[in-house]
């Protein structure tokens, strides 16, 4: 059975950094796409990063050259350093695994909805 495991949020004042991780277990095949999506009540689900298995990685453009999407294959975790926070930033930060790398592209700019697995969420909290 196939799990993640967000972690790492918090909150911090604009202009800080912070780093959420994503553990996946249950889950040892070497094709992925992967990603994350963040969440404020009463919005649609807003896509962030994914990355998959070959290293393509694609990003928000209002996170871009702020957030860095990483896998760690060793550890299987998802990483999302994001720095020079904004409120904007603020919102449950969620992580996503499908199985199917190709479908990375598909979901720039959707709420990721069809991914085949979703973590809980870490909150993620930026004050002015």
């Amino acid at each position: 059975q196939v799990h993640l495991v967000e972690s790492g949020g918090g909150s911090v004042q604009s202009g800080g950094s912070l780093k959420v991780s994503c553990a996946v277990s249950g889950y040892t095949y070497s094709w992925f796409c992967m990603g994350w999506w963040r969440q404020v009540p009463g919005k649609e689900r807003e896509w962030v990063a994914t990355i998959n298995d070959e290293g393509v990685i694609r990003y928000l453009d209002s996170v871009k050259g702020r957030f860095t999407i990483s896998h760690d294959n060793a550890e299987n975790t998802l990483n999302l350093q994001m720095n020079n926070l904004a409120p904007d930033d603020s919102g449950m930060y969620y992580c996503a695994l499908d199985v199917a790398s190709a479908k990375c592209p598909v979901l720039i700019g959707t709420g990721g909805h069809g991914m085949d697995y979703w973590g809980k969420g870490t909150r993620v909290t930026v004050s002015a």
